[in-house]
């Protein structure tokens, strides 16, 4: 039996009882209107931070040629993050065994193109995989770690990470491989250029992203899922099966790491470190949008895209993730929150 929407905001808290909704807690008009002002402001420093970027670069091509690239490459970070603030909402997890995830799924697709699939048809086998690895990995070693001190879980997942990679470095050696597509050529987009595989993985992870949303808002699935994200103690109590949730909801995190990982296979060089460098951009991107917040994961990658990539004009031969951690230093002094507000 799953709750509806109605149950969801009457579902008990810790104590054990039911209790009626406040009416202080239902949304008005300016609590509405909030996200919408906050997009707005958001939107409007993204516009003066490209003014700038030309005032220093002289040149609208290399400006536009960076905001697409940071764009295309955001919509990436966003799936990658989007799964990791899932796993957040939901379980109070911090998985740092994402990243290694992304590098499996990575080695696995080349693994299948070097069979003769195509790398984008190795979605079909990668996702799969992905997630019912991750019901393994939570109803075999994270469930012990529900409700447990902070630093356990974070050990827990730390070693996943380490077995992993050291797994992948051990089966494949420390030789970097690459993923080839077929066709991958530049294409013109306005006065900037993108290859076309990294246009496709830009449009699949949107695709993705919005699969994803859809799942949590309009299925039985969705509704059960943010029932036990808004309160566990209250999921119970109207028949949600919180084990399944949480083996589920694991599992969607890391099969959006999977599909990352196939996406980006013609992007990136494929060794069993690749995903580590996902991994602190995608935490970086989560605490941007806001702990558990689904939505805010896609808007933070962007964001973070757009400044990895108008950074290099700012500060030219500095490391890109230099400009990202400024981006994320100034949100954590200015709202530590994130951008978005937590989430069911």
């Amino acid at each position: 039996m799953t709750s509806t929407p109605d149950q969801d905001h009457v579902a008990a808290g810790n104590g054990g009882g039911v209790a009626t909704l406040d009416p202080d807690e239902l949304p008005t008009a300016a609590t509405r209107t909030v996200p919408w002002l906050r997009i707005g402001v958001i939107a409007a420093l993204i516009v003066v931070a490209i003014v700038l970027a030309y005032v220093r670069a002289g040149s609208g091509v290399v400006v536009v040629q960076a905001v697409t690239t940071g764009i295309l490459i955001g919509g990436i970070y966003g799936l990658v993050a989007m799964g990791l603030t899932l796993i957040f909402g939901v379980l109070d997890i911090v998985n740092f065994a994402h990243g290694s995830f992304l590098a499996l799924a990575l080695f696995l697709t080349f693994g299948l193109t070097q069979a003769g699939l195509h790398v984008y048809l190795a979605l079909a086998v990668s996702v799969p995989a992905m997630f019912l690895l991750g019901v393994l990995v939570q109803r075999g070693i994270l469930a012990g770690a529900m409700g447990k001190p902070l630093e356990n879980q974070l050990l827990i997942t730390l070693g996943i990470s380490l077995i992993i990679e050291n797994a992948l470095l051990l089966f494949f050696g420390a030789n970097p491989r690459s993923v080839a597509l077929s066709g991958d050529r530049g294409v013109p987009i306005f006065e900037a250029v993108a290859n076309l595989s990294r246009i496709l993985a830009f449009v699949g992870a949107l695709l993705l992203a919005g699969l994803l949303y859809l799942l949590l808002q309009r299925t039985r699935l969705g509704t059960a899922i943010r029932a036990v994200a808004a309160n566990d103690t209250g999921a119970q109590l109207v028949g949600i099966d919180t084990r399944v949730i949480y083996a589920v909801t694991f599992a969607l995190g890391t099969a959006c790491a999977g599909a990352a990982g196939t996406l980006v296979a013609p992007l990136v060089t494929i060794e069993p470190t690749t995903g580590s460098l996902f991994n602190i951009v995608a935490f970086v991107v989560v605490v941007l949008g806001g702990m558990g917040n689904v939505v805010g994961a896609l808007v933070g990658g962007l964001i973070i895209g757009l400044a990895e990539q108008l950074g290099g004009i700012y500060l030219p031969g500095q490391s890109p993730l230099l400009s990202v951690f400024i981006v994320f230093v100034l949100v954590l002094f200015l709202r530590p929150q994130g951008l978005f507000r937590r989430s069911a």
